[in-house]
């Protein structure tokens, strides 16, 4: 119950946190008066609400497909963006813009989530070469297959003069988001209920092939709803603000340690954490250059990158 009633109170702290912070001040108590409270109301409804929405939205998503992955995996330091899924699904919005540019957003979507899926299956296959399934040498792989997509990739945009656009999808930035600019993220949300009631398959699939079909699991029908979800809430969150390290690596790494594997006790607070994690950043990113932000994308990556190695570290030193 302190558990519960504390993250409801973190809850609140960040997402007035989150409401409150900008250029602009906001004096909510205008709203109830005459004085100024249609310029609140405009600043409030059309852009710091749906951006914190956004921010939970793309955080939760981004840490149920992490999970969902890991599982897939079987490995703890994998995650979109270190399995080259994020990478494949802006190379989709890439050529999306090229051969289809009059094709509407969730047609772009479709196309950055086919080509998410086909790069996390190649990366999946790959693992499976790895001998003895090797801790380091996993994410290694995933990280190493990203930097040939993303190389392929921004040779393309810089040989059709997208380095630009390129740049929006590979570092995810809030500062653009308004009402009517972020409703894609609700389908994070409407799979990360799915992912949720097939929380168990993901658990049995987590323990090998070999276990999960002695166990009475159509394992190839698993792996492929676990890939479709882990693709749409990457190619939705690219699709909308561009890519966040990292979230799914730390949150269900962090989770474990603190509850244990139980998927679907863990998968709600794995939501929660990653939703807070990436609010947290965000309104950080704000408040250390103000009036000017730093993108979310590069706040995750100077904090994940830090905990991904104390993380492999803490691995290597329990290996020994």
């Amino acid at each position: 119950m302190i558990r519960i009633f504390s993250a409801v109170c973190l809850c609140v702290f960040l997402v007035l946190a989150s409401l409150m912070t900008g250029v602009t001040s906001l004096d909510l108590g205008s709203l109830f008066r005459d004085d100024g409270s249609r310029e609140t109301a405009l600043v409030l409804f059309a852009s710091r609400l749906p951006r914190t929405i956004a921010l939970v939205l793309a955080g939760s998503g981004l840490a149920i497909a992490g999970t969902i992955m890991q599982m897939l995996a079987q490995n703890r330091f994998v995650e979109p963006s270190t399995a080259g899924t994020s990478e494949s699904a802006a190379l989709g919005m890439l050529t999306a813009m090229l051969v289809f540019p009059s094709m509407p957003v969730m047609g772009k979507m479709a196309l950055a989530a086919v080509f998410a899926m086909a790069g996390t299956g190649l990366f999946l296959r790959l693992v499976r070469q790895i001998p003895a399934r090797s801790v380091l040498m996993v994410p290694l792989t995933g990280i190493m297959l990203g930097g040939v997509i993303s190389a392929v990739t921004s040779f393309i945009a810089y040989r059709y003069d997208l380095i630009q656009s390129l740049s929006a999808w590979t570092n995810g930035d809030f500062s653009m988001v308004l009402r009517g600019r972020y409703e894609l993220l609700w389908i994070s949300m409407a799979l990360g209920v799915l992912a949720y009631w097939t929380a168990a398959k993901f658990t049995l699939a987590g323990l090998g092939e070999a276990v999960a079909v002695s166990s009475g699991l159509n394992y190839r029908r698993a792996m492929l709803t676990g890939l479709s979800i882990v693709s749409l809430i990457s190619a939705s969150v690219v699709v909308t603000v561009g890519s966040i390290p990292f979230v799914g690596l730390i949150v269900p790494n962090v989770i474990s340690l603190v509850m244990g594997d139980n998927l679907r006790r863990t998968l709600p607070w794995i939501a929660y954490s990653g939703a807070m994690l990436v609010l947290a950043c965000d309104i950080l990113g704000r408040i250390i250059i103000a009036p000017y932000e730093i993108p979310v994308g590069t706040m995750m990556g100077v904090f994940g990158s830090a905990i991904f190695l104390y993380l492999l570290l803490r691995q290597e030193a329990h290996a020994r």
